[in-house]
């Protein structure tokens, strides 16, 4: 009889620290998500302060055979500096000619802690008539600093 008390005990606690577990996760994962959706709105709005408020920093990005260290939004974008319109055919000019807007295809949180997680991403490049440019996978690393989360760091397959 004590046995099956204590297992119906310690299976009550353990059930219950995982329903706790998946509530505190679900939340860490929205915030993720909207930290991403920010990221990616930014980019479709031509909006360099909003793009960079999503990144902590130093901010680390592997692309193009070479991984790259920002240690302030200045360094990420230099462009902040130069008038509005500027920086938008700045960022523009990174992007295809033909480039209208970008997606997330999928996004896959594959690790992860309560302070870092590992999210596995594809988005895809689009022209105005919704055609596809250009497809791209990568893995973006949040991390929860002074109380939000943000992109710390990127290794992607874009240029």
């Amino acid at each position: 009889m004590i046995l099956r008390l204590s297992t119906f005990f310690l299976t009550s606690f353990l059930v219950a620290g995982i329903a706790l577990a998946g509530e505190v996760f679900e939340e860490r994962d929205a915030e993720i998500m909207e930290v991403l959706d920010l990221y990616m709105d930014a980019v479709n709005a031509l909006d360099l302060e909003a793009h960079v408020s999503t990144y902590h920093f130093p901010h680390y990005r592997h692309a193009s055979g070479k991984i790259v260290v920002w240690q302030s939004a200045a360094e990420a974008i230099p462009g902040l500096e130069i008038p509005l319109e500027a920086r938008r055919e700045v960022l523009r000019a990174a992007l295809e000619p033909d480039w209208d807007h970008s997606e997330w295809t999928s996004r896959e949180i594959v690790q992860g802690d309560d302070e870092k997680v590992h999210v596995a991403t594809r988005f895809v490049r689009l022209r105005e008539d919704g055609s596809t440019i250009k497809t791209f996978d990568s893995l973006y690393v949040m991390t929860r600093e002074s109380g939000r989360w943000g992109i710390k760091g990127r290794s992607s397959f874009a240029p």
